[in-house]
């Protein structure tokens, strides 16, 4: 009796452990449209360990090593994902009270972690926003984890300089290099030792032994935050009436650096598609109205989030197709339709160019 109590409690304190990575692992930050979990085992709660079979596999051995119902495992194991379900965004409150000041907004596909449930109200953390939303609006359990895995990413950052290489080997040609501190999507890692990542836009190698990788999904605002991030849209704006066509230089390079970085690598076709999205989410009163508020808002586009669109942007080492795409997709044109999101090709439903899948 006594060892079988032994044996209970040792897999309960690995389910702790399995719900504990998932709630101090995930992270609510990164990119709208652009996700991959190819290469990878077990959907959200094993992408935290790209090393790990999946998680319902490993809590079935258990059980049945110690010869208990791996169902009574299962009734034990509650996720603490949240995501809002919500077509544009969500007010989260500082109290469960629909009468409550705003902490800050959750928006559309951001998700966060359950840290209290009280009378048809949920308490989250999205990034820096800590609230109370209502459960009418979130989704749990299964139908947030499908949600996260269809939107969310995951990435690798660099603890170092790192060497971007055309294959898994030390030995293959160098594409370029990622600067420490560089986060960049991942496509699928390998039991090599080597994680295939999106390098603008085309497939590139780095070591895994210098990275980290995680799965990241979109965050919320604090009302600080969203109040900073229109004080720099309206800063953006005010510039247009020093001068129409410098101001206009000036977008058509924010682009063209923000094209560079996401398509990079890709066709012409490739690089307009990307700044057509960008231009349709200008035109979409679902996003800010201006080039750099799309550009920068809280928890789209990884490159510009990691800083790399302002490197590439003071550099000034900029490829001509790629201003070219952006002054085309600036005065009107697309080859997207009115499409706003795109993500590495995973299999989804969408229009495919190059590498991307636009919907």
């Amino acid at each position: 009796m006594a060892r079988g109590r032994r044996r209970l409690v040792s897999l309960t304190g690995l389910c702790l452990a399995l719900i504990l990575v998932m709630q101090t692992s995930l992270y609510a930050d990164a990119g709208s449209g652009k996700n991959y979990l190819i290469g990878f085992n077990g959907g959200v709660s094993a992408i935290l360990d790209p090393g790990a079979t999946d998680t319902s596999d490993l809590l079935s051995a258990t059980a049945a090593e110690l010869n208990l119902d791996p169902n009574a495992v299962y009734e034990n194991k509650e996720s603490t994902l949240v995501m809002a379900n919500v077509s544009n965004a969500l007010n989260v409150r500082t109290e469960p009270d629909a009468e409550a000041d705003k902490a800050g907004k959750l928006y559309k596909d951001c998700g966060g972690t359950i840290l209290e449930r009280r009378d048809g109200w949920t308490l989250i953390q999205s990034g820096d926003l800590i609230g109370w939303a209502n459960d009418e609006y979130l989704l749990f359990g299964e139908d947030a984890e499908k949600l996260a895995s269809s939107v969310g990413v995951t990435v690798a950052h660099m603890d170092t300089g790192l060497k971007v290489r055309e294959e898994p080997s030390t030995e293959a040609n160098v594409l370029g290099i990622l600067p420490k501190g560089e986060e960049v999507e991942v496509i699928a890692t390998g039991e090599d030792g080597w994680a295939c990542i999106d390098y603008e836009g085309a497939d590139g190698y780095v070591s895994m032994e210098y990275v980290s990788i995680e799965f990241k999904i979109d965050a919320g605002e604090t009302m600080e935050e969203i109040k900073e991030r229109e004080a720099a849209e309206a800063e953006a704006k005010r510039h247009v009436n020093y001068g129409q066509y410098t101001a206009d230089a000036d977008m058509t390079l924010l682009l063209a650096a923000l094209i560079q970085c996401e398509a990079g690598g890709e066709s012409y076709e490739g690089q307009l598609a990307v700044g057509a999205v960008v231009m349709n989410r200008v035109r979409s009163a679902a996003y800010p109205d201006t080039i750099h508020g799309v550009i920068y808002a809280s928890g789209q586009f990884t490159p510009a989030q990691s800083g790399k669109v302002n490197r590439v942007l003071e550099s000034g080492n900029i490829k001509q197709s790629c201003i070219d795409a952006a002054t085309e997709a600036i005065s009107g044109v697309s080859n997207v339709g009115d499409l706003t999101h795109f993500r590495r090709n995973n299999g989804r439903d969408g229009l495919v160019i190059g590498n991307h899948v636009f919907y």
